[in-house]
């Protein structure tokens, strides 16, 4: 249930590089992976979280690291928790994931290394988060999304800093990455390596369903499992929306315009010549010649050039200037003074020499002014919205910069507010759960569930014509336990599946233990008495398994068991138990297929080169003095899962 969360905190890149602020600032708005915060500043009850090299790291960072770790993971995964990440190790973490970034950071300075504010405002004039509308860097825009984090220019600035001399250190250890063969070898074998055996399911359909639970059964289980019958958090959330068709009065262009713009783009509306060519790169020039003979004298070209062991590309209504940027100028010239059906060369192009064939030519009429008037319109149009929305944006975004509600803005710039009914994280109301959430207000419900109560509206982006949203959180609605009148039938449903499901693990159990006993499958299946499918055979090499990855978990038994042994799984379509007997073991050996040995070793030398960073980020770590606080640790902990909006 909880993979989203394993991905982040356990990601190994991401926790030796990406800790820093601009990660948490793209994850904010979606363009994230991992998150890390580390900064200078006191903790719980006055006392640093953790401290290296005389340097805190803030109690505070860590806490908004984990908010924002949990927005992230609730994107991928809407109904996951702070408990749920808390206990999967989310703060240890996210703190060590800090400690490391100020390691890396203070054994640089201490080796005389230095980041330049150039190189830190390079940086983050490169976030398209701080993009404007014309797509630069925004400073309003830099200003407003930082401030809506609880962050500070100062802050930024430092953390851009510590991952940029993170990244100084740690891209050249990651790539020393160079296997030899002799090591890969083993790997290598390893994947040849061929298993067979057989399987058979024990079906949950074959197994007895019971008698009908009673009162006191039923609320025995809805009290033991009332995490099932708990409706997760949901929230209304206020938005309006400015689209084209918030601006459609100021979008007619004047024949001024129109003119203009013909004027400007007069080439595109010119006649114009466009031709099918067949070429051939030949690197030798004498072959190329007698390449470009052959085709002279009647030879089909494709068949000419794969006589000579070549290939032609052949490429389709293609104008003279786009064939020089893919040949060269004089390879176009050529082509395009030849006549149909000509041949040229050989011609010099970027590589070697060319020898093309023209197998079309097609005449493209031009258009005047009225015949592209249309064209034109609709093109100014849409040019004129997007200028008149984004403007629209810059004000309500200064609006709200000042601490304007969604009404302040809504009523200002003369806009309709709605509002959601209480929705979950993937956008749909649990009061209609056959009704599917709606697309078009994604990004609004996101919005919705990155926000906290109290924050300032957002602006959000709907749409390639500019559109956009301005989204406001309305109320959290807390998980709420559905009550148990209403959800007997699911009640009693779960415990009927609960009592098979058991009563099928007990039957493979048994028949697994006889089958380890030395009993065949066949015949410990037949003594079971259960309705069964006879075994069947299963077969597969480990590189099956390695293409398939963790995804086929009938291939990863056969992978786990010891020659001779059987054991029990779920069945991957969850209907029935699954029980595999490990028959046979072929060792491999590549020592004669240099392909597969080729291929271990570029993957074993990305494992090894991650590898090499984590141990060299550790050994800095350890050089520049950790201590961390465990009591500040725990307290954090405890605030995270007792209490706030997160859970």
């Amino acid at each position: 249930m909880l993979s989203s969360i394993r991905r982040i905190i356990y990601s190994k890149v991401g926790v030796i590089i990406t800790f820093g602020i601009l990660i948490v600032i793209a994850i904010a708005f979606a363009a994230g992976d991992v998150t890390g915060l580390a900064s200078a500043g006191r903790g719980i009850l006055g006392n640093p979280i953790a401290s290296v090299d005389g340097q805190s790291v803030a109690t505070d960072d860590i806490r908004r690291a984990a908010q924002d770790e949990l927005r992230f993971a609730r994107q991928q995964q809407p109904d996951v928790t702070m408990p749920q990440l808390v206990a999967q190790g989310g703060v240890e973490a996210l703190l060590g994931r800090a400690i490391t970034g100020l390691a890396l950071e203070t054994f640089g300075q201490d080796q005389g290394m230095r980041i330049s504010r150039a190189l830190i405002g390079s940086q983050l004039k490169a976030i398209p988060a701080f993009a404007g509308p014309t797509g630069q860097f925004d400073q309003r825009a830099y200003e407003a999304l930082i401030a809506q984090r609880g962050l500070t220019d100062a802050q930024v600035q430092r953390d851009i800093a510590r991952e940029t001399m993170a990244q100084f250190l740690l891209v050249p250890t990651q790539g020393a990455s160079q296997v030899p063969q002799d090591m890969a070898l083993p790997y290598a074998s390893l994947l040849l390596e061929r298993r067979a055996g057989e399987v058979t399911l024990i079906p949950y359909a074959a197994m007895p369903r019971g008698a009908a639970p009673g009162d006191a059964e039923v609320k025995q289980w809805y009290q033991k499992n009332i995490a099932r019958y708990t409706t997760p958090e949901r929230r209304v959330i206020r938005y309006a929306i400015v689209g084209p068709q918030q601006v459609a009065g100021q979008t007619n262009p004047t024949d001024a315009e129109i003119a203009q713009a013909y004027n400007a783009d007069k080439a595109t509306y010119a006649a114009k010549q466009q031709r099918d060519v067949a070429l051939v790169t030949v690197l030798d020039q004498k072959a190329a010649q007698a390449l470009a003979d052959k085709v002279k004298a009647g030879t089909p070209i494709a068949q000419a050039a794969r006589a000579a062991g070549l290939e032609a590309r052949t490429v389709t209504k293609t104008e003279k200037d786009a064939l020089a940027k893919q040949t060269s100028a004089a390879v176009a010239d050529a082509v395009f003074a030849a006549p149909a059906n000509g041949v040229v060369g050989p011609v010099r192009g970027p590589i070697g020499f060319v020898v093309a064939r023209v197998e079309g030519v097609t005449q493209v009429a031009g258009k005047t002014l009225e015949q592209a008037r249309a064209e034109l319109v609709a093109k100014l149009r849409q040019q004129k919205a997007a200028d008149a929305i984004g403007k629209i944006r810059d004000r309500i975004e200064d609006s709200l910069s000042d601490n304007a509600n969604i009404n302040e803005v809504a009523a200002d710039q003369k806009l309709s507010v709605q509002a959601t009914p209480a929705l979950l994280a993937n956008g749909t109301n649990p009061d209609q759960p056959q009704a599917p959430a709606d697309p078009a207000l994604a990004q609004v419900v996101a919005a919705g569930f990155a926000a906290e109560e109290g924050d300032t509206p957002t602006t959000v982006p709907l749409g390639q014509d500019g559109s956009f949203a301005v989204v406001a959180l309305d109320r959290i609605v807390r998980a709420t336990p559905v009550p148990l009148d209403k959800a007997r039938e699911r009640v009693v449903a779960d415990i009927t599946t609960d009592r098979v499901r058991a009563a099928a693990r007990a039957a493979a159990r048994a028949i697994v233990a006889k089958v380890n006993a030395g009993t065949s499958l066949a015949a410990a299946l037949a003594q079971s008495g259960v309705k069964a499918p006879a075994p069947r055979p299963i077969e597969a090499t480990r590189a099956q398994l390695a293409a398939q990855g963790r995804g086929n978990p009938v291939l990863a038994l056969l992978f786990a068991l010891k020659s001779g042994t059987a054991r029990t799984i779920e069945s991957p379509e969850a209907n029935g138990m699954l029980i595999e007997r490990l028959d046979r073991v072929t060792p491999g050996d590549a020592a004669k297929q240099q392909g597969v040995i080729a291929a271990t070793r570029t993957d074993l030398g990305q494992v090894i080169g991650r590898e090499y960073a984590d141990q060299f980020a550790r050994a800095v770590a350890q050089h520049q003095g950790v201590k961390r606080n465990q009591t500040a640790v725990d307290q954090l902990k405890k605030e995270l899962v007792g209490g706030g909006t997160d859970q």
